[in-house]
């Protein structure tokens, strides 16, 4: 399942860093961070959706504390 969300991230370093750090949580088949759109794309396992965005929430405020997502 592939959804869009609106985000707000401070640095283009800090996006790339989220976006690696988001495809490498189980159940995530891609995603990607654009710190010019303010736009997070993920693809992942649509049984598992919810868990797997708490902790795509959580892995990114690890990296930048002031992340935001509109779920």
């Amino acid at each position: 399942m592939q959804k869009k969300f609106q985000i707000e991230v401070d640095c283009a370093n800090c996006a790339a860093k989220i976006e690696t750090a988001i495809q490498k949580i189980g159940g995530v088949a891609s995603a990607s961070v654009s710190f010019m759109a303010q736009k997070l794309v993920i693809d992942a396992d649509e049984a598992r959706f919810d868990a797997i965005m708490k902790e795509v929430v959580k892995t990114a405020r690890k990296i930048e504390p002031d992340f935001e997502i509109e779920l």
